[in-house]
């Protein structure tokens, strides 16, 4: 084996629960005397997303879903706000007054959907302009400092933004048409 594909999956491994416990179970097969960590149970809280990312090594369970939560979230939005058809549609023929139109009503409309699905909240209290405090070793996920590299406050030049909640409508279609995030709208003509 090379060091390389042993290092892919080292880290492949250190990232993904399900991965791991498939390796485990490999591991214990071919008789090595590693043992195989427990698999754990999937939440409905867990992050959207980690569902996609597991190995074909896990066998996937009877009351998984057929679709990825990303096209869930893009048909919701397309559904609702139109985004796909304002983002995806050639604007180049428009005025900048047409496009401005159509974008603050999809704009609007997606705000109220992504306040529905996610609740989401500025991360920091502090307004832009304003003094931040900064913890010891700040998480990077939580916080992007530019400028001095060690410092205890400085200016918020945006808040950041966290979801409160994650709750994406369920699919409950055909594995066929999993994949499509808007249907052909046709308008029938009398025969």
């Amino acid at each position: 084996m090379s060091i390389g594909l042993a290092f892919r999956a080292f880290f492949a491994v250190l990232s993904n629960r399900e991965l791991a416990a498939g390796v485990g179970e490999l591991l214990a097969a071919s008789g090595s005397k590693l043992t195989p960590p427990t698999a754990p149970t999937v939440s409905p809280t867990e992050p959207a997303g980690q569902l996609e990312h597991r190995s074909t090594l896990v066998a996937p369970r009877p009351n998984e879903r057929a679709r990825s939560d990303a096209l869930t979230l893009l048909s919701t939005l397309q559904r609702e706000a139109r985004l796909l058809d304002l983002v995806l549609e050639p604007i180049d023929g428009y005025g900048d007054a047409e496009v401005g139109v159509a974008a603050r009503e999809v704009l609007r409309d997606s705000r109220k959907t992504l306040s529905r699905l996610f609740d989401i909240q500025p991360l920091a209290n502090e307004a832009e302009g304003q003094l931040y405090s900064l913890a010891s070793s700040p998480s990077p996920a939580r916080v992007r400092l530019t400028g001095a590299a060690h410092a205890s406050s400085g200016t918020v030049v945006h808040r950041g933004w966290v979801a409160k909640q994650c709750e994406l409508p369920s699919w409950n279609g055909s594995q066929a048409d999993a994949s499509i995030l808007a249907p052909v709208e046709v308008e029938a003509e009398p025969s």
